[in-house]
């Protein structure tokens, strides 16, 4: 914790705007001892945002008493390019008065201040715990009924289509050469004439459910979802599958873009959170059930590798985060070269599509 100093707030990356909001409402708090004595701390691991952590002496101001906080988010240059912010605000406020995430405390020209979340977020290790993971299983199967006024018709495939345009026109020759961008939308148009099936469950996913991304209270062990930018409804098993690429990753190394497929969760691993997520109905799922739904994450794991290899190509051209975003696409379309290798001959010989009855609608 400590003071910004004046190269941070000239270098425009925290708007003047914010103190005056800030003052204001910690000056509405009682056990706030000074409005105006608030420390920052900058979080890392966000790729979208620029993120603090502020905190006021309260009561009084003993050491180890519980101190005053809230989270200030700063969005990011350009990142109207990924999504509408005005969307993912929209989308905020929703999920707050549902009770899912953190509460509104106020907004500014170019970002808002948060409730703080009295909870950790969790590790890369924590994703792989028996534990955690099913508790996270029940949090997305609940996630996914958020009932949101507005169209449920999925947004993945018109976002893919959207971002490949987008990353034609930023992306150098060189760039577009090695990506191979022209197959690209051969690459999206077949899988979505292949994966997508009529019995598909749509749910209001979250399409980001990284470990940054799920804070955990360790002393009432409840779960709170945040981040809400890339959100939307599409098919829960594209949620979940892109939940697992997730395991491959750690943003909280020296070399946060790098990805180790070796964490990757075998079949048994996938197998006990899907059974998790699918028991959270409050009835247990039967093999038939689970065997399904493993099958539809299997093959969304390909539009994962899609939709964030674009996301990379996209980021390089407008953020200014330290994070290598090109090295990071070009692991996710090797990864998508080789799972598609894989699963296409596999899953077309054990489960022909046209014959696969999705069954979980009734859950």
């Amino acid at each position: 914790m400590g003071s910004l100093d004046d190269s941070e707030v000239s270098s425009g990356i925290i708007p003047s705007e914010v103190f005056p909001l800030l003052h204001k409402l910690a000056g509405k708090w009682p056990d706030v001892l000074d409005a105006l004595d608030v420390t920052w701390r900058p979080l890392k691991g966000a790729m979208t945002n620029h993120i603090y952590e502020c905190q006021w002496p309260g009561g009084s101001g003993r050491v180890g008493e519980q101190q005053r906080k809230a989270l200030v988010r700063i969005y990011g240059d350009s990142v109207d390019i990924l999504f509408k912010r005005e969307d993912e605000v929209r989308i905020f406020e929703f999920v707050s008065r549902k009770g899912q995430g953190p509460r509104l405390l106020g907004r500014f020209p170019n970002g808002r201040v948060e409730e703080f979340i009295h909870a950790r977020t969790l590790t890369a290790a924590d994703l792989r715990d028996p534990g955690i993971s099913a508790r996270i299983a029940a949090k997305m199967w609940e996630f996914h009924r958020l009932d949101l006024p507005e169209s449920h018709e999925p947004k993945l495939w018109e976002r893919l289509r959207d971002w490949l345009q987008k990353a034609e026109k930023l992306c150098s020759p060189q760039s577009m050469q090695e990506f191979h961008m022209k197959r690209l939308e051969s690459e999206i148009r077949e899988a979505e004439s292949t994966i997508p099936e009529p019995g598909d469950v749509i749910g209001f996913c979250h399409n980001d459910l990284q470990y940054g991304n799920i804070m955990h209270n360790d002393a009432t062990d409840a779960l709170t979802i945040i981040d809400y930018e890339y959100a939307s409804y599409n098919p829960v098993a594209f949620d979940i599958a892109n939940h697992f690429c997730e395991m491959a990753a750690d943003y909280h190394t020296e070399s946060p873009h790098r990805l180790d497929y070796a964490k990757y969760p075998d079949e048994d691993e996938r197998r006990r959170f899907i059974e998790a997520y699918l028991d959270s109905s409050g009835s247990k799922a039967s093999r038939g059930d689970v065997d399904t739904l493993l099958l539809r994450v299997d093959l969304y794991e390909l539009a994962s590798h899609l939709h964030w290899g674009l996301w990379g190509i996209i980021s390089a051209a407008i953020s200014d985060i330290d994070f290598d975003f090109l090295e990071y696409a070009r692991q996710r379309f090797q990864r998508y070269d080789e799972r598609k290798r894989e699963l296409w001959p596999r899953t077309m010989k054990k489960y022909p599509l046209e014959s696969v009855s999705y069954i979980l609608r009734s859950k």
